[in-house]
Parts: structure tokens; C-alpha cells; sequence
């Protein structure tokens, strides 16, 4: 409605994800599905940490611009 899809980058995201997710299908079937679970674990912690990560950055910047927007009152 807006116009707010960029054509060009959803096609390349559109045939990434599917050649992604065909290599994916194909390396899958070949594995052991304990050895499928642990990569999938050591993937899903590594979000988790990323994500804190992210979460920590942004308190500390927010902290920041809030100790500057504070008065000092003598």
C-alpha cells in the first residue's frame, strides 16, 4: 500500500532463503538427529548471548543520555 518494498532486495531475500533452506533440508537429512539438536542448542545460545549483549548496550547508552539530561541543583 505505502510502497515501503524495496523489489530488488526482496527477490535476493526471497531466493536466499529458499536455496538456504534446500541446502539446509539436504544437510539435515544426512545428520544424526542428537548432532542436529546439540548445533541446533550451541545456535539458539548464541542468539541468547547476542541478544543480552544487544540489551546491556542499550541500558548503558540509555544511561548515559540520562545522566546528561539531569541538572545538577546545588
Amino acid at each position: 500500500k505505502n510502497k515501503n518494498i524495496q523489489k530488488n532486495t526482496a527477490i535476493i531475500v526471497i531466493i536466499s532463503g529458499i536455496i538456504g533452506a534446500t541446502i539446509g533440508a539436504k544437510i539435515s537429512l544426512k545428520m544424526n538427529v542428537n548432532e542436529l539438536r546439540k548445533y541446533f542448542g550451541v545456535f539458539l545460545i548464541g542468539i541468547a548471548i547476542y541478544q543480552i549483549y544487544l540489551l546491556i548496550k542499550s541500558y548503558i547508552k540509555f544511561k548515559k543520555a540520562n545522566n546528561k539530561n539531569k541538572k545538577i541543583e546545588p
